[in-house]
């Protein structure tokens, strides 16, 4: 009798840590690509390109410039970065459950976690200290040191098709130990002292900042709706709590440096829910019932931002809630136009001209520093007509475009970059 109950109690528990070594799907998404996910992402990077670049024309109007920091006001140019933490969020739950779909244990997902925060991080980094470099003083100049720094990430988080698998690691080997020797070579600043650090992290490193903390909310409540919800007012309240005179003094005031990213994780939350809301099987939401929860979404979001507005003005440079409640409404009602073209209507041959950047985010996003460096170093200027007025913002919006096409030649050429 003893020896029985013995044997049953090993059973059990040989079948318990089989159950819970399984990778489990944490929600029943809709599988295949997604186009109006694919084509949001690839509209929201050629606005980021054509904004950064016009950044550097003078003479443009003010609504396609940042509003400054100390204004209660946004732009559309204010919405394009918050447009990628929000797709980033949308992207979260079909990465992690792809994984453990794939066999991945819970480890092994967290290991893909941080080795893709990590890698956002560094680029991060890399691309803030690369506007900093002292020729002199680092030996070489600003442009052939930034240019290098591509070459090596590149080498790093490309993705081979190689059969053998050894040949893949000696690139990325390559790449590793090229980033190690420019950061260890690397001399800032007017006097030339300053060594290779996150003198801010960067639009990668923020994004890299907001990734972790979503992919772990989304983790903790297993991809529950209600929880997303309830982080996304928790990422919003400790803004405001750390915007409190007593967190700025004594033992708490640490705490506040990661208010902008609790901020941008906020942003990140929106879009994971959207996702949630429109592909989770299980919460049914179909027809009306999905048309009454976006909207009412929408107007939640909207509504905050209202209420919060005369506390906590419109300001990206501060990460204000207002602009984090405001830019997620903004991305929920371009989405869901977006949804109804493509995936309700399926009027999708235009995406084709998006897909190779939405494809290619990374590539896409570094590519025209890339090209920038390039000139720079062979000595390669632009008439200074293209510099200003509206022949510089007709140039910025052609450039974003051939950034476009280039992408997709690299795409055929097998260089895609994958973090």
């Amino acid at each position: 009798m003893g020896s029985t109950a013995a044997g049953e109690y090993k059973v059990n528990i040989v079948l318990w840590y089989k159950v819970i070594s399984l990778p489990l799907m944490i929600n029943n998404l809709k599988t295949g690509r997604i186009l109006s996910i694919d084509a949001f992402r690839g509209i929201t990077i050629l606005v980021m390109i054509f904004v950064n670049s016009v950044a550097g024309v003078s003479g443009i109007p003010s609504w396609m410039q940042h509003a400054h920091g100390n204004e209660d006001r946004m732009t559309f140019v204010d919405v394009v970065f918050p447009a990628f933490l929000f797709i980033v969020g949308m992207s979260i739950p079909f990465a992690i459950n792809s994984r453990l779909a794939k066999g991945d244990t819970f480890w092994q997902l967290q290991r893909h976690i941080i080795w893709r925060t990590l890698g956002l991080w560094v680029l991060g980094i890399f691309m803030v200290n690369a506007e900093l470099v002292n020729a002199a003083a680092t030996g070489i100049s600003a442009a052939a040191w930034s240019l290098m720094f591509y070459i090596c990430a590149i080498l790093v988080w490309n993705v081979y098709k190689f059969k053998q698998n050894w040949i893949s690691w000696c690139f990325k080997a390559v790449g590793a130990i090229g980033l190690i020797i420019l950061a260890v070579i690397f001399r800032g600043g007017e006097e030339g002292t300053d060594r290779l650090s996150p003198h801010w992290w960067g639009i990668l490193g923020l994004i890299g900042w907001a990734y972790l903390y979503a992919c772990i909310t989304y983790q903790v409540f297993k991809g529950v709706a209600g929880g997303i919800m309830l982080m996304i007012a928790v990422c919003i309240g400790y803004y405001i709590l750390c915007r409190q005179p007593f967190m700025h003094q004594g033992e708490w005031s640490w705490l506040t440096s990661q208010a902008r990213n609790a901020a941008h994780t906020a942003i990140v939350l929106s879009g994971m829910l959207l996702t949630l809301f429109y592909f989770d099987d299980d919460l049914g939401l179909n027809g009306s019932k999905l048309v009454a929860r976006v909207m009412g979404y929408f107007s939640l979001l909207l509504i905050a931002g209202v209420m919060l507005r005369p506390a906590y003005k419109l300001s990206k440079i501060q990460a204000t809630p207002s602009w984090c409640l405001y830019c997620s409404a903004i991305c929920v009602a371009v989405f869901s136009l977006l949804y109804f073209l493509t995936d309700v209507k399926h009027i999708s041959r235009w995406t084709a001209f998006f897909r190779p950047a939405g494809s290619n985010p990374l590539l896409t996003y570094i590519l025209p520093d890339i090209v920038f460096y390039g000139m720079l170093l062979t000595g390669i200027s632009l008439p200074a007509v293209l510099g200003e007025g509206l022949p510089g913002i007709a140039w910025c919006a052609f450039f974003a475009v051939i950034m476009l096409f280039l992408v997709k030649g690299l795409n055929r050429l097998g260089i895609r970059l994958q973090l």
